[in-house]
């Protein structure tokens, strides 16, 4: 069975690179300050083996630039910005496609939510919040949003709405996942993927920024999109990171998860170009 490779973590891959992402933009401040290191880091996890650039629009929103001092008109400007860059590598790399990230309130907020689903907002709250970076990223010539990292249920039901309304746009949808079978706020996963399962503009639904030891229970559940993150957990007290996945066991790993079942494989955060050349080694 084939799968489709995503790439892997790009605020991860940036910092890298050099680039200071201390800011409650993240990696969606560089669409202001650095816009070609972006294009430079989709490359690079094309040129590793991904068939995906997701683009860096995960933290982006209107409401996020205009605090930073920008006009709606220059933060909308920003956003499709986004999907130009991967359009560039992409061509640049000579094959691919163009994933266009629609990343969580929780990311806006920036204080951790999308690890817990916590939201200040009910369901309509959340429906009006993603609308106009939804429209702007479904007409912006992407190939396929990429609904991702969504810990919260009312969060979802926005989604499947704004999916609904939008039938041409194809698309999948991710959930963060507490364990192997609850996403984040607590709502079984197979609960939350259920409300996509009539919308036939979504491709794949599973999960992101995840534990990879709960990929396969997550798969055995119906996740068929998933790229987990690289496994470490963050010592509070030692102010680093803990538990390194090695690349070709992640590698490894990734083609149990095709055995599985699962047809999108890639990774999130902490993972690099290297873990994604293993993927691609390891379902060659």
């Amino acid at each position: 069975m084939s799968s489709l490779v995503l790439d892997g973590g790009l605020a991860t891959h940036l910092e890298a690179l050099g680039c200071d992402l201390s800011d409650e933009l993240w990696s969606a401040k560089l669409l202001m300050e650095d816009p070609d290191v972006i294009r430079r880091a989709h490359l690079d996890y094309f040129m590793a083996g991904a068939d995906v650039a997701t683009t860096a629009s995960y933290q982006a929103s209107i409401e996020g630039f205009v605090r930073h001092g920008l006009t709606s008109d220059q933060a909308r400007d920003l956003i499709r910005l986004s999907v130009t860059l991967a359009a560039q590598a992409r061509d640049a790399a000579g094959h691919g496609l163009v994933a266009a990230s629609v990343g969580p309130y929780g990311a806006y907020l920036a204080n951790g939510a999308e690890y817990t689903g916590d939201y200040d907002l009910d369901e309509g709250g959340l429906l009006d919040w993603h609308r106009d970076r939804f429209e702007i990223l479904a007409t912006s010539g992407a190939d396929v949003l990429a609904c991702e990292t969504i810990p919260s249920f009312d969060e979802a039901r926005a989604l499947a709405t704004l999916l609904r309304e939008t039938p041409s746009v194809q698309a999948w949808v991710s959930f963060s996942c507490r364990d192997g079978e609850h996403i984040n706020d607590g709502t079984a996963f197979k609960e939350s993927a259920a409300l996509f399962e009539d919308l036939p503009n979504v491709t794949a639904v599973g999960v992101n920024c995840t534990a990879p030891r709960f990929i396969p229970s997550l798969i055995r559940q119906g996740a068929t999109v998933v790229y987990p993150n690289s496994g470490e957990t963050w010592d509070a007290a030692a102010q680093r990171w803990t538990g390194l996945t090695d690349p070709v066991e992640y590698g490894e790993a990734a083609a149990e998860w095709r055995a599985l079942g699962a047809t999108h494989i890639g990774g999130c955060c902490r993972t690099t170009p290297a873990h994604i050349r293993e993927i691609r080694s390891h379902l060659a």
